[in-house]
């Protein structure tokens, strides 16, 4: 919940990294919110709170996937390639499950906390 929480409190910060944890957690309680407000929306005969919602979640959720293609050493307006039908949504799911960088990168420091030293000395052993 302290993801969901954290990606509301920085709805509109497209700098630094999110982990991949940080931009799921975010990704399955917004569809989980998603789904209880549509069933209560379907249970009343509107479809305000849905669409209140939908509103309110959207700039958290573009700005969450900036952070997070960030975090892989991509622009967030690699977004964009959603609009490309079919293949451009599944490029994307790729770009969004991807390890960080290790280190830091021109987006800020890893999230991880790990940087490219430490990482090369681990697996060295």
């Amino acid at each position: 919940m302290e993801y969901y929480i954290d990606a509301f409190k920085k709805y509109a910060d497209f700098t630094g990294r999110a982990r991949r944890k940080a931009f799921w957690m975010f990704a399955l309680i917004s569809f989980i919110v998603s789904i209880v407000l549509q069933v209560i929306d379907a249970a009343m005969g509107s479809f305000w709170l849905a669409a209140v919602y939908g509103l309110a979640a959207f700039l958290p959720n573009i700005a969450v996937a900036a952070r997070r293609l960030h975090d892989t050493g991509r622009s967030g307006w690699w977004q964009l390639i959603a609009l490309i039908p079919v293949i451009g949504w599944i490029v994307l799911l790729v770009f969004y499950c991807q390890d960080s960088e290790p280190g830091e990168n021109v987006f800020g420091a890893n999230p991880k906390g790990v940087d490219a030293d430490s990482d090369i000395e681990m697996t060295n052993v």
